[in-house]
């Protein structure tokens, strides 16, 4: 149960993250406005998915939020790698969000193959 909690904790902090890289994005910018958006929405998503997949009702509908957060997951971590590589935003200042990123992944994927009773 704890690991579940920390995992919820875990999510939040990630999204409060996402959010503080949001809203220090350039304003005048409608590139790095629309890939921030994109990083917003499924950076505070997934944190969401995972309290929906915590209370859920059923097996298959945990398995099917834990999916819903692996795709927000990754998703995110694709808007990130899209502002570092336009130079929008410093690899050095993004890379511990980055690191948490790939981090959840690793994570949700081990929560999803373990659900799904797979190695």
């Amino acid at each position: 149960m704890n690991d579940e909690k920390d995992l919820r904790a875990r999510t939040k902090m990630f999204a409060r993250r996402i959010i503080r890289l949001y809203v220090a994005l350039p304003k005048n910018n409608a590139v790095t406005q629309v890939l921030g958006k994109r990083a917003l929405r499924a950076g505070t998503s997934g944190g969401a998915n995972y309290r929906e997949a915590y209370r859920a009702r059923s097996k298959p509908e945990f398995i099917s939020k834990i999916g819903d957060c692996l795709k927000e997951a990754d998703e995110s971590l694709y808007w990130m790698e899209l502002l570092v590589d336009e130079n929008f935003v410093p690899l050095r200042r993004l890379q511990p969000l980055l690191d948490e990123a790939d981090e959840l992944l690793a994570i949700l994927t081990t929560v999803s193959k373990r659900s799904k009773g797979l190695p």
